[in-house]
């Protein structure tokens, strides 16, 4: 029994020996046993692990720029299949049949962007047929402002000649027009792809759902790919049904308001309204100047003039920031500055498209990892 015991105390000695003699090199005032380890080989392989990942996404987000004209209409075409995810629930729950609902659905969506482009079609013409008086009608009002402002150095001799002259911005409308036309090819291939993808996706929703879950060998992971699916759709369908009511009435609110401000075409600025609020941050920003720029245009007096855009811009902040969340609640809240870095990111990328795509990617990446990381959720502490 002491010869155990004295092989037990030597095995203890020789193991916390290192362990003394390492205590004793660090300083007295460190507690982090690691803050001298010298960069060896570990280090070099994590470096070269990132590097790696980097070289990935760097590939990966020049082919995704380089396959916009494809990728662009296919992205948006599933997006717009996954909000309408809920409403194919119930319409198969009806007795609907697959095709059927593809073919409701997607006529609605194509009935919809008609309207939107009809309703659009004549102002714009109307702008590009009077784009010079406009022009010159927009200078003659903001000249007696500008000029307040020395810093600015300019003057009504700075539109006579130059760059900025009437008869350079006449010239350089051919070159602008000749832009829209070269685009507007590329523009109605995306438009047909688009049509063409969301009628198969919403045909072959179900079975896409099935395939995806039966990729995955376990049940674990499969019951993981449900619930991420299920919880794409809903949060998709539930957040842009909401948008979709609240923005209207901002739409509505936006149409008395240019009713009651004087400005013309009041149904054109609630649509207006209506549209650019699903790309955040930047369509309230180029709103609220169309409509100062329209009240300068239209009003001699300031206060007359900037009354409108002053109104939409509480209005709009009133919505985003009292009503919307009272809605939807604190549960799909995103960071504003994270969706602000997707709608610069994806602008870049994709141009306006991208920009109204930015949100509803954000959504479907922050439900994607809520779900694959569920005990990373924020709860709230209580007190005892």
């Amino acid at each position: 029994m002491v010869a155990v015991n004295i092989r037990n105390n030597k095995y203890k000695k020789l193991k916390t020996e290192p362990a003394i003699r390492r205590a004793e090199t660090l300083p007295e005032d460190d507690p982090d046993p690691t803050a001298f380890t010298p960069l060896g080989r570990e280090a070099l392989e994590v470096a070269s692990s990132w590097a790696i990942i980097g070289i990935f996404l760097i590939i990966g987000f020049a082919i995704v720029n380089h396959m916009s004209l494809i990728l662009i209409p296919l992205t948006l075409a599933v997006v717009v299949g996954m909000i309408l995810g809920l409403a194919a629930e119930r319409l198969g729950r009806a007795g609907v049949p697959r095709f059927g609902t593809a073919l409701i659905l997607s006529s609605l969506v194509a009935a919809a962007v008609f309207l939107l482009v009809n309703a659009l079609a004549e102002p714009v013409a109307t702008l590009v047929d009077e784009g010079p008086n406009f022009v010159e009608r927009t200078i003659d009002r903001l000249m007696p402002f500008v000029e307040r402002q020395h810093w600015l150095n300019i003057s009504p001799a700075s539109f006579q000649s130059g760059p900025m002259s009437m008869q350079s911005l006449i010239d350089n409308s051919g070159n602008i027009l000749g832009v829209v036309t070269s685009s507007l090819t590329p523009a109605i291939v995306q438009g047909l792809i688009f049509f063409a993808a969301l009628l198969l996706f919403l045909l072959g929703r179900l079975r896409l759902r099935r395939t995806i879950i039966l990729a995955f060998p376990r049940r674990r992971q499969r019951l993981v790919a449900i619930r991420i699916i299920n919880s794409v759709e809903e949060v998709l369908g539930y957040y842009f049904a909401t948008a979709t009511m609240i923005y209207a009435g901002l739409g509505v609110s936006m149409t008395l308001i240019a009713y009651f401000g004087g400005l013309a075409a009041p149904v054109l600025w609630g649509v207006f309204a209506f549209v650019s609020s699903f790309v955040p941050f930047l369509g309230i920003t180029l709103m609220t100047f169309s409509v100062a720029i329209a009240g300068i245009i239209t009003h001699d007096s300031i206060f007359l003039a900037l009354a409108p855009a002053a109104v939409f811009f509480a209005v709009h902040l009133v919505v985003e920031n009292l009503v919307f969340p009272a809605v939807m609640g604190r549960q799909w809240e995103i960071n504003p500055f994270v969706v602000f870095v997707a709608i610069l990111f994806w602008t870049w990328m994709w141009g306006a498209v991208g920009a109204m795509l930015a949100l509803p990617l954000s959504l479907i990446m922050m439900t994607v990892l809520s779900e694959l990381f569920p005990e990373r959720r924020t709860v709230p502490r209580l007190p005892d």
